[in-house]
């Protein structure tokens, strides 16, 4: 089964080699105000989807760390029962 992972992670990476190099071509990235960067169309690409990423991940710390304080808590809660409870037997 380890074998297969690193057959389809070598796949994956020519396929993304092969991705690269045929489009090294320069574009122009036009921006509002008369603004222009030139770059190759792979590195536009990648700048855009690691941004996208980014963008994810901050739009779920805020939910992640409302399910970490409330697991503080929980947790918490179950520790005083359980010294509780004891007594009340």
């Amino acid at each position: 089964m380890r074998y297969l992972g690193w057959v389809v992670k070598g796949f994956l990476f020519i396929l993304l080699l092969g991705f690269a190099v045929k489009n090294s071509d320069v574009v122009t990235l036009t921006y509002y105000l008369g603004y222009q960067w030139q770059a190759p169309l792979v590195l536009i690409i990648l700048m855009f989807f690691v941004a996208g990423a980014a963008v994810g991940v901050a739009a779920c710390m805020g939910y992640l760390f409302r399910q970490r304080r409330e697991l503080t808590r929980l947790r918490k809660e179950v520790q005083a029962r359980q010294i509780v409870l004891p007594d009340e037997i």
